[in-house]
């Protein structure tokens, strides 16, 4: 299952990884915000969250290392791009 099916059937959990300002400038609804030097040490916090992840950044590159991090831990995730990307997919949602 890719990011945008993941998105418009409302499954898993939308984790933006840019950092805490990125984030408050503007975000995907819904979204939580774990940056990318967070993500080793708030492993607990995303083991616990619905699955699949679905990866966002502004651009998916610091997504795309998030999404090959997590997924050698085991979580099911995938790399959803640009937060804007997964923005417009929300709004595609039936």
């Amino acid at each position: 299952m890719n990011a945008e099916q993941i998105i418009k059937e409302k499954k898993g959990t939308i984790v933006d990884v840019r950092t805490t300002s990125e984030f408050m400038g503007g975000n995907a609804e819904g979204s939580i915000n774990i940056p990318l030097q967070e993500i080793q040490q708030r492993m607990d916090e995303l083991k616990n969250l619905k699955k699949p992840l679905v990866l966002c950044c502004a651009s998916g590159n610091r997504s795309g290392q998030a999404t090959q991090f997590l997924s050698q831990q085991g979580i099911e995730c995938c790399n959803g791009g640009s937060w804007l990307d997964v923005n417009y997919y929300q709004s595609q949602t039936v």
